[in-house]
């Protein structure tokens, strides 16, 4: 990659689908060269007509039973038969309905590619898978281990039910969920997954427009993909439950997952994952985590936490630590035409080793909400050791503290940026060169409001340079 970017230094560009879009921020202050940014594309994205999706909403019909089914614990009773009037009265407890046996499939490969091949055609089934057996794949099947789904169908694993492709076996996913398809995963792993061509997408699962994906206490692990989304590429619906993706490797971006559909993630972990750019997680279109942990995952250019490359991101009582970036942004980016919101969120220990936005970043044409959260110890070699921001972002009742860079050690407000700040404590953070707690460039505004109580107060080696009314200085 060559040429210049406010985040790295150096021009950035990640094509997808052989197509990428050039955005030129505004002029920079006199204490940053003029530069650009390339905008991020994600898999299956560009040139996509996007339409509002409602995150976290099942299926009707069958896909929507799959759905409800899973969603139980194993071991206790379907909630929609378990207040039958008909069981009433049984004074010994016995009266709640048992959830129905699935299929059983015998720890056997070929069994299981017959037994989802039986249930397209049948136009679903519930499956359950042996406890303790791999399912070791060794056939390429249209560039999956397993056959296309098309129906709704329930994999139900167990302990140590794992389906994995075979080490020795030619490249290939392991599933795609195609149009009216509608997977749902419990207790099962899927690992070894590999697309490694240049351009293909996808290694673990592949979810298509119209399709559908859940996984209940499950892991996606060990998948390589040469394009985007090493574990999970949406371009549906997908619902990630309780469930871990961890070691994953795309070579453009997504270790984790990208979306340009709608996902959902939920007392989930993803970490140590790896890609080029977004490592973590990518998303173009809406995204919910809540109750999640985004932690050590590793970019080797820009946003080693979670990419917003346009549409909608909510994130809620979750931690987004430990990230890394060979570039710019170490946590969470706010690109072109995003809008996040951060509530009880904890942005600690993100590391831009060469770029800008340590915590957090919101790039010209993006805005930000952050409230309730804690914004620490994160650092950037160059502006924002906190935040950097060169468009809108408010916070309300967060703490920044202990965070360093260059310029901003707290929070770097560019030529571009508007930040107004709430009940706020900028505290104790580091700024190499200039503005311990905040940078204001020539151009921003920052709006610090101190009637509501924020306070700047213990950074080195001043609270504040530039224009910031109120500010101890």
């Amino acid at each position: 990659m060559a040429g210049s970017s406010p985040f790295t230094g150096k021009d950035i560009e990640i094509v997808m689908n052989h197509q990428c879009q050039e955005h030129e921020p505004g002029r920079s202050g006199r204490r940053r060269a003029r530069s650009r940014w390339w905008a991020v594309g994600l898999a299956g994205m560009t040139g996509l007509a996007l339409t509002a999706v409602v995150v976290g909403v099942p299926a009707t019909g069958a896909a929507g039973q799959a759905f409800t089914a899973a969603d139980d614990p194993p071991g206790k009773p379907d909630r929609s038969t378990a207040t039958d009037h008909r069981n009433e009265g049984k004074a010994d407890g016995k009266a709640r309905a048992k959830k129905s046996k699935g299929v059983p499939v015998p720890c056997d490969a070929d069994k299981l590619i017959a037994a989802i091949t039986l249930a397209n055609a049948r136009g679903g089934a519930v499956l359950d898978l042996a406890k303790g057996c791999t399912y070791l794949l060794t056939a390429n099947i249209d560039g999956n281990g397993l056959p296309i789904i098309t129906a709704p169908i329930t994999l139900n694993g167990g302990k140590h039910t794992t389906i994995t492709r075979a080490a020795a076996a030619d490249q290939f996913r392991i599933a795609t969920v195609g149009t009216g398809g509608d997977l749902t995963l419990n207790h099962l792993t899927i690992a070894g997954g590999q697309t490694t061509n240049a351009g293909t997408d996808g290694a673990g699962i592949f979810v298509s427009e119209g399709g559908a994906l859940t996984t209940n206490h499950s892991t996606v692990t060990r998948n390589i993909a040469g394009g985007n989304g090493g574990g999970i590429v949406n371009n549906g619906i997908t619902r990630i439950n309780a469930s871990t993706l961890r070691h994953n490797t795309a070579g453009i971006v997504a270790g984790g997952v990208t979306s340009s559909g709608a996902l959902d993630i939920s007392k989930s972990r993803i970490y140590g994952n790896t890609a080029n750019a977004g490592a973590g997680v990518a998303s173009s279109g809406t995204v919910r985590i809540e109750d999640s942990s985004i932690s050590d995952n590793q970019a080797q250019d820009v946003v080693g936490g979670i990419l917003v490359n346009g549409g909608t991101a909510v994130v809620t009582d979750s931690g987004v630590t430990s990230n890394t970036a060979g570039g710019a942004v170490g946590g969470i980016l706010a690109n072109v035409g995003s809008q996040v919101t951060l509530t009880s969120v904890t942005l600690a220990k993100n590391v831009a080793s060469a770029g800008l936005g340590g915590g957090l970043a919101i790039e010209t044409g993006g805005t930000a909400v952050v409230a309730d959260s804690t914004i620490e110890h994160n650092n950037a070699s160059l502006e924002g050791g906190g935040i950097y921001n060169a468009d809108e972002l408010i916070v309300r009742n967060t703490k920044v503290t202990g965070n360093q860079a260059d310029l901003g050690g707290g929070i770097y407000n560019a030529d571009t940026g508007t930040l107004t700040l709430f009940t706020t404590k900028i505290i104790k953070n580091v700024a190499v060169t200039d503005g311990g707690g905040i940078f204001n460039d020539v151009g921003g505004t920052v709006e610090l409001n101190t009637a509501t109580g924020t306070v700047v107060v213990k950074n080195r080696p001043n609270n504040c340079s530039g224009d910031v009314p109120g500010c101890p200085g």
